[in-house]
């Protein structure tokens, strides 16, 4: 049985209130602290705006608060990020559990599952997700497609583990097959009978990755970031190898980064198996999504 840490309502008000001033002194979004609340303490966001807990006798947590106060101490001073605190993020409508082996799922990445339900002439079948990390893209797929079977592949086992964990608890299991290896491979039984595919793969340029936000840099699997010299290595090979795994008319998918858009294009248009190319914008107005079909 799970071990019960009590504390007064008097004492998580005060703890609350101290790192909201760290977080605002340290550059880190104080609203973060209330997240971490919502999930170990079990408080509503109700109870949190009105400090209505402040006056409860006890409130239960998952972890003894000095526990709780040096994971907020990670999370300021080695940017530890709160998704990894938690082990849980909020994605479409879902909570995927995450860990420092997956990449943490980024709303903009949510646009992907809309666009390929817009896109999906046909509707069941076989969809892939390749270089599915925490599962999200995968689950999204089969939340949108429930005639579909959606084939997850993963280079990482312990990604793989935490996708599955995913899919269990969202009552997906049945719907999602996962597979270790690289892209296409395990998935040559089903050569050229894909609907569609999507992926979110590695598009940032080595030399780009020191640059980027410490809580990436120092805690996110640079497996999952790391493009090669010019961030399309991934996605180079995706556009070489799908064509003989897509049916005609299946649908190709991917996420990119800012200012790769022409080169995606590009490497679509002189690929010569592909058709109807489009360029779409994420909610920040940046290209972030190619589409295409086979020819």
């Amino acid at each position: 049985m799970r071990e019960k840490h009590l504390i007064s309502g008097l004492q998580l008000w005060q703890w609350r209130n101290t790192a909201h001033q760290a977080a605002i002194a340290t550059d880190v979004p104080p609203a973060e602290v209330d997240w971490l609340l919502l999930e170990v303490a079990g408080l509503d966001r109700l109870a949190l705006r009105l400090e209505s807990y402040k006056n409860w006798p006890q409130i239960q947590l998952q972890l003894p608060l000095k526990e709780l106060d040096h994971l907020w101490q990670r999370r300021l001073y080695d940017r530890l990020p709160v998704q990894y605190i938690t082990g849980v993020t909020p994605w479409r409508n879902f909570q995927i559990a995450v860990s420092s082996a997956v990449l943490i799922p980024r709303p903009e990445t949510e646009c992907l599952i809309d666009l390929a339900l817009a896109s999906a002439s046909n509707a069941s079948g076989h969809w892939a997700d390749l270089g599915t990390g925490s599962g999200a893209i995968a689950l999204g797929l089969a939340d949108v497609l429930p005639k579909a079977t959606i084939h997850a592949v993963d280079y990482s086992l312990e990604a793989l583990a935490i996708a599955q964990t995913n899919a269990h608890n969202l009552g997906f299991a049945d719907r999602v097959k996962f597979y270790q290896g690289s892209w296409w491979e395990p998935l040559t039984f089903l050569k050229g009978q894909f609907s569609g595919m999507v992926s979110n793969p590695p598009y940032i340029p080595t030399s780009t990755l020191p640059t980027l936000q410490l809580e990436v840099v120092n805690h996110e699997p640079h497996l999952a970031l790391d493009g090669g010299t010019d961030g399309l290595d991934c996605i180079r090979h995706l556009i070489e190898i799908s064509p003989s795994y897509l049916q005609p008319g299946g649908v190709w998918l991917i996420e990119m980064m800012a200012g790769q858009a022409d080169a995606v294009r590009k490497l679509l248009q002189n690929q010569g198996s592909y058709c109807k190319i489009q360029i779409y914008p994420d909610l920040a107005g940046i290209e972030r999504f190619a589409l295409a079909y086979k020819s």
